[in-house]
């Protein structure tokens, strides 16, 4: 499964907001050294309910539009 992120770093508040088709994923980390991706990584992993090591990020390294990538074999428990 492919899910789209919209990411936000370099904001005041860590925020998952879920959209029609995808999240917008607001994190105080700045774009340095990957360390925004791997605090949008670990958001939408805690928002999904799913080990962070399950998600692969496939597009968007150095953009703010990502897709992650996430195995079939992974079931959701998406939090309320």
């Amino acid at each position: 499964m492919l899910i789209r992120v919209k990411a936000f770093p370099g904001s005041k508040n860590n925020e998952v907001l879920e959209l029609k088709g995808g999240f917008e994923i607001h994190v105080r980390e700045k774009p340095i050294s990957g360390t925004a991706n791997k605090a949008i990584a670990k958001a939408l992993s805690e928002k999904l309910g799913i080990p962070e090591s399950q998600l692969k990020i496939v597009k968007g390294f150095r953009e703010r539009n990502k897709v992650f990538y996430l195995p079939d074999t992974v079931k959701i428990n998406k939090e309320k």
